[in-house]
């Protein structure tokens, strides 16, 4: 197993999270076979939306802006009915792994419908049916795994996992390894720092190793 990991935390509604994807793809390809990656799903809560779609739309132009990206994304997902609940493509995306679906492609399908078609993916029914198309699965076996009870638990956990590092902001990311260290970096959306800690992390656990290879394990007296 690789002696480190990087887990992502992820809300599929969040814009930021949706600009992060490239930049995910990259680690991962780049350190294929040294550094594990995992994605967990870290709930917004219902303050955290907008309360309009003219607010929605002000957040889009700004971080459309500074992440210098050609396209608006589309706020037509807002329904204002809904009051800041809009945990369906989550429970979507988690419910994927029920389904044999562990990579990234399910909740990106839906994060695309909803933040650049601007899909209803607030709603259950539509963020199944985008799901069930895109990657070709069983709909009411997926609807059965979103609504069952270990879903929502695993989400709940991942959510309150996320928490209890004392961060807020997605995407977020914990580097940590075989030797106990540990990185947060919360709402960072740039390549070189992820690269720059995972180098110096793995850089580490490969001096561990050397180490252990030509002195052993620490005296026990």
């Amino acid at each position: 197993m690789p002696a480190v990991t990087l887990t992502y935390y992820v809300e599929i509604m969040s814009s930021w999270c949706s600009y992060i994807e490239p930049i995910w793809t990259r680690l991962q390809e780049n350190y294929a076979g040294r550094v594990a990656f995992e994605w967990k799903i870290a709930l917004m809560s219902p303050g955290d939306f907008p309360v309009s779609r003219a607010q929605c739309d002000w957040f889009y132009r700004r971080s459309g802006t500074l992440m210098r990206q050609p396209q608006m994304l589309n706020s037509g997902w807002f329904d204002p009915k809904r009051k800041g609940e809009y945990t369906a493509p989550d429970y979507v995306a988690e419910a994927g792994r029920e389904l044999g679906v562990t990579d990234d492609r399910l909740r990106r399908a839906l994060a695309h419908a909803g933040l650049r078609e601007g899909a209803d993916i607030g709603d259950l029914d539509t963020s199944i049916k985008i799901a069930a198309k895109a990657l070709k699965l069983n709909a009411s076996k997926l609807r059965a795994a979103a609504q069952s009870k270990v879903v929502r638990d695993r989400v709940a956990a991942s959510t309150a996992e996320f928490h209890a590092h004392q961060i807020n902001q997605r995407p977020a990311f914990i580097a940590t390894d075989v030797i106990g260290d540990k990185a947060v970096f919360s709402g960072l959306v740039k390549y070189e720092p992820l690269a720059a800690t995972l180098d110096a992390m793995l850089d580490d656990c490969a001096g561990y190793t050397s180490f252990a290879a030509h002195h052993g394990p620490v005296p026990q007296s």
